[in-house]
């Protein structure tokens, strides 16, 4: 039930970020909110979500916390399988290479910059008890 009535919210705050143009997607003007929309690693079709991020010097900061899930969200995954994703940014379409942080990398994205704007994001790292993955979604180079 639980996980149904995720994929209901994932849709409605999709509909509603593809309607208004990403208007009112986080509720609150200090988060910033974009949709990804990335074809499913197994079946190929496009799957949208509307995730987080902070802007760094590279691009953009994502990360999957999946609320604490014990497993990475399926939005990162789908991520990790792809060489270019689409990007909507308010009213902009822009289509972007994620690339994966690791290591000192990753650690340093997640403590000096995510974990710096909102400390309260680590509770869903300490629930899942995993890594939180991070990645950069830089601009395609055209």
């Amino acid at each position: 039930m639980g996980r149904r009535m995720l994929r209901m919210g994932n849709r409605i705050g999709v509909w509603m970020y593809r309607t208004l143009d990403g208007r009112f997607a986080s509720g609150s003007k200090d988060v910033h909110v974009l949709m990804l929309t990335t074809p499913g690693r197994r079946t190929g079709v496009p799957h949208s979500t509307c995730v987080r991020y902070l802007e760094a010097p590279d691009g953009l900061l994502v990360w999957g916390t999946g609320s604490g899930s014990r497993q990475d969200p399926d939005w990162f995954c789908n991520l990790r399988a792809v060489e270019v994703t689409d990007v909507q940014l308010g009213a902009k379409h822009v289509r972007m290479r994620p690339r994966e942080l690791t290591g000192v990398e990753r650690q340093t994205a997640w403590t000096d910059v995510i974990l710096r704007e909102d400390p309260g994001i680590g509770r869903f790292a300490t629930k899942a008890k995993r890594t939180i993955p991070v990645a950069v979604l830089e601009p395609e180079q055209r």
